[in-house]
C-alpha cells in the first residue's frame, strides 16, 4: 500500500486568490507536482498538455489579480475522461480503434468550462468504450488495486491531487464506484441535466458527472457548464443556484439495503451501521423496508436493476461496436465482443420489455419522495478489489442509473484503512435537494 494520497479543492483555494495570497498558476504548479511525483505509478492520463495550462493559468491569474475573473472555477485544473471531446487533444475512448484519433472540436461541456475559465490539463483514462474492460489507471490508495471504472483515470487524478473536478460519464456505476474506491465525491445528477453533446456517451440512461475534491468543486464544476450548455437535448440542465446549496439537515431518509447487501462485508456494515446510529442521534429518522410497505416494494424491484441496465444498454450498443467490428475486430477486446454478440441475439420485443420494467422501477421509486427526502446506501460493497483485471462489482451503483435519478457518493467510511464512500440517492430534478442534505449529512458524519 502506497502513503494516503492528497485530494486537492480549488474552490477552498479561491478566497486566497482574491486577496493575491495565492495564485491560479501557483495551484496549478501544484498539481504539475503532484502529477510529476506519482502519474508515472498511477496512469490517470491519455494525454497531457501542462505548458498550454501554464499559459492558460497565467491568463487566470491576472484576471483574478484584476478582480475579472470569468468564474469562481477560473483556473480550475480539470480532467477530462477520454470519451468526451476536446478540440486540441485526442479523444481515443479507451480503443485501439481511436488512438490518437482528434474530432477538432469542443464537447458542449468541454466548451462551456473553457468560457468559464477553467483549465482542461488532460484527457483521463477510460476502459475501452466506457464499458467494462479496464484500462492501466492504479488506485492511489494502494497501486495493486483497481480505481474502478469507466471513470478510472478522473477518479485516481482527483484523488492523488493531479487536478480538482475530472469529468466522468456513467450507464452503469462509472462515477460513483470509481469515487468511492478512490476517496473522493462522485456526483451522477438527473438524467439529462448536463450537456452530453460531443461525447461519446449516447445511450438512454447515460449522465455526465464529475469527479472531485469536495462537494463544493464538484457542484460548482457542473453547474457553471449547465448555465452556459444548459442540459441534454429536451431538458432544462441542471437546477439549482451556482453555488454549492447550503447544508439542511433531512428530516427522513430510507435505508436501502437492496439485494446487494449479502455481498458486503461484517465490518463495513458495522461501520455504516454506526453513521446511521450518528445520524438519528442527530434527529434524522432512518426508515427500512420493516418500517413502510413502499420502500420494501422498492427494495424488491431493484432485484432486476442490473438484468434490465445490461439489457437495455447492450441493444443500444450494438451500433456503433458492429460498426467498429467490422472495421478491426482485432483491436477490440474478448469481452466487447461477446458481449456484442450477446446483444445481437436480442429482438426489438427483449429491448422493449427492459425499456418497461425499466419505466415500472422510475414510477415505484417515485412514490418514495411523499414519505422521505434521500435515500441512503453504499456505493460499492466494500474498498477497491486487489488487481486491474477487474473494475469492480457495480450492483450498488447502477440504480440510480436504471432510475434516472441524482446520486452522490461522499467520502465517509472506510475499510481496513481504504476508502468506501456513502452513497445518497435523491429524486429527478430535486438535484440541489441531494447536495444540500449530503451537506448536512457530511457534516454529522464527521463530528
Amino acid at each position: 500500500m502506497t502513503s494516503k494520497p492528497q485530494s486537492r479543492s480549488y474552490i477552498a483555494a479561491t478566497p486566497a486568490f482574491a486577496t493575491g495570497a495565492d495564485t491560479p498558476r501557483a495551484f496549478l504548479e501544484r498539481c504539475l507536482a503532484s502529477i510529476d511525483e506519482r502519474e508515472k505509478d498511477v496512469l490517470a492520463f491519455v494525454h497531457l498538455e501542462p505548458e498550454k495550462a501554464r499559459a492558460a493559468a497565467d491568463l487566470s491569474t491576472a484576471r483574478w489579480k484584476a478582480g475579472n475573473q470569468l468564474s469562481a472555477i477560473d483556473g480550475m485544473p480539470i480532467g477530462v475522461k477520454d470519451v468526451i471531446e476536446t478540440e486540441d487533444m485526442p479523444t481515443g475512448m479507451g480503443s485501439p480503434l481511436f488512438a490518437g484519433v482528434r474530432s477538432g472540436r469542443d464537447s458542449a461541456s468541454v466548451k462551456a468550462l473553457r468560457q468559464a475559465g477553467a483549465i482542461i490539463l488532460g484527457k483521463t483514462v477510460t476502459t475501452e468504450f466506457a464499458a467494462s474492460f479496464p484500462g492501466p489507471t492504479r488506485n492511489p490508495w494502494d497501486l495493486a488495486r483497481t480505481p474502478g471504472g469507466s471513470s478510472s483515470g478522473s477518479a485516481a487524478g482527483a484523488a492523488a491531487g493531479f487536478f480538482s473536478v475530472g469529468l466522468g460519464t456513467q450507464v452503469l456505476g462509472s462515477i460513483l464506484r470509481p469515487a468511492s474506491f478512490c476517496g473522493v465525491v462522485g456526483f451522477k445528477p438527473s438524467f439529462g441535466a448536463i450537456n452530453r453533446g460531443g461525447s461519446h456517451d449516447f445511450m438512454s440512461q447515460s449522465a455526465q458527472g464529475a469527479l472531485g475534491a469536495s462537494r463544493a468543486d464538484v457542484w460548482r464544476a457542473l453547474s457553471e457548464i449547465s448555465v452556459r450548455a444548459g442540459g441534454d437535448a429536451g431538458y432544462p440542465g441542471l437546477p439549482g443556484p451556482l453555488e454549492v446549496p447550503a447544508p439542511r439537515q433531512p428530516k427522513t431518509l430510507a435505508f436501502l439495503e437492496t439485494p446487494a447487501w449479502p455481498k458486503v462485508s461484517d465490518a463495513l456494515g458495522k461501520t455504516f451501521g454506526e453513521t446511521l446510529a450518528r445520524l438519528k442521534k442527530s434527529g434524522v429518522e432512518i426508515v427500512t423496508r420493516a418500517d413502510a410497505p413502499e420502500i420494501e416494494y422498492v427494495e424488491q424491484a431493484l432485484s432486476i436493476c442490473m438484468r434490465v441496465t445490461r439489457e437495455i444498454n447492450g441493444w443500444e450498443s450494438i451500433w456503433p461496436m458492429n460498426i467498429y467490428r467490422d472495421r478491426d475486430a482485432s483491436k477490440m477486446s474478448k469481452p466487447m465482443l461477446e458481449r456484442l454478440a450477446e446483444a445481437e441475439k436480442m429482438k426489438p420485443s427483449d429491448y422493449h420489455r427492459a425499456l418497461a420494467e425499466r419505466a415500472t422501477l422510475r414510477a415505484a421509486y417515485a412514490k418514495l419522495a411523499a414519505r422521505v427526502d434521500a435515500c441512503v446506501t453504499l456505493p460499492a460493497t466494500g474498498p477497491a478489489p486487489l488487481g486491474l483485471a477487474s473494475t469492480g462489482d457495480g450492483i450498488f451503483a447502477v440504480n440510480s442509473s436504471v432510475l434516472g435519478v441524482p446520486a452522490l457518493t461522499l467520502p465517509l467510511l472506510s475499510e481496513d484503512g481504504l476508502p468506501v464512500g456513502l452513497q445518497l440517492m435523491g429524486f429527478s430534478w430535486k438535484d440541489a435537494d441531494l447536495f444540500a442534505i449530503a451537506g448536512a449529512v457530511e457534516g454529522i458524519a464527521r463530528a
